[in-house]
């Protein structure tokens, strides 16, 4: 994920093994000229309008006026991994539509919540989030964008008790490191975009909202049954920092570490 302000002007994008989304965060609409590979396009973008450009295309672009993006870059290993388990699409037979100049609420919504992530920088806590992110904008590209746009099928019912119990242990278990959501999805035994929507219809949160709630009611029984440096805590509670550990303790509890201490 990177965002971009620009001058007038243009690069040329060497064809690769990810594929690229660009959403318009201009305020003003500007003229951009773009080609991907044999195609052409030339029209005004304005904030909100989405680009997608597939992966092995080569592609450039050229802007008359100020730039404002954010740019996003999928491996396409990636998404042919979630077209195999999510949508038992043949990764063989993934192909993505170029797209021009287009609106689509729901991606950009997607996009905009990433850009927030990426500004915020949360480290071990924000990783789960992003990585549930990532699939949903992923399940977003092949059900929307895909050449075969193939149907997703939708478990119905929730993880039930003995697995919500079992991810629920692994996460006080491994609360001092970094857990992944394809860790919770093993644990769970289905496919990430599967685990996180039952997930949250299981238990009312998203799985990182429920991670960082264990991480700060762990962090509040160190604090009242220890004597251990609140920098101590915060690490030993996945934290990357003191700092970090208020910020969510105080958004958590309206109080901070020290009042504990």
């Amino acid at each position: 994920m990177e965002e971009f302000q620009e001058p007038s002007g243009g690069t040329d994008l060497l064809e690769g093994e990810r594929h690229a989304i660009a959403l318009c965060l201009a305020p003003r609409p500007h003229r951009i000229h773009q080609v991907v590979g044999d195609r052409r396009y030339t029209g005004l973008y304005a904030k909100g309008d989405i680009s997608i450009i597939p992966a092995q295309i080569p592609a450039s672009y050229r802007a008359e006026g100020d730039d404002h993006y954010f740019h996003v870059q999928i491996p396409a290993q990636f998404l042919q991994f979630v077209a195999q388990s999510v949508v038992e699409l043949d990764p063989a037979r993934l192909e993505l539509r170029t797209v021009f100049c287009m609106r689509d609420p729901q991606l950009e919504q997607v996009l905009m919540l990433l850009r927030s992530e990426m500004h915020k920088g949360d480290g071990w806590v924000g990783q789960l989030y992003v990585e549930s992110l990532a699939n949903v904008l992923a399940i977003n590209l092949l059900r929307e964008y895909s050449a075969d746009q193939p149907r997703v099928a939708l478990y119905k019912g929730d993880l039930g008790d003995r697995k919500i119990l079992q991810i629920s242990d692994y996460i006080q278990a491994h609360l001092d490191r970094s857990i992944q959501l394809a860790d919770l999805a093993e644990v769970a035994g289905m496919s990430q975009f599967h685990f996180s929507r039952l997930f949250k219809q299981s238990m009312g949160i998203t799985p990182h909202q429920y991670m960082l709630k264990q991480r700060v009611e762990q962090a509040q029984q160190l604090l009242k049954g220890t004597k251990l440096a609140i920098a101590e805590i915060a690490l030993q509670c996945g934290f990357n920092s003191q700092s970090h550990l208020t910020k969510h303790f105080r958004e958590a509890t309206g109080i901070t570490p020290g009042h504990l201490d």
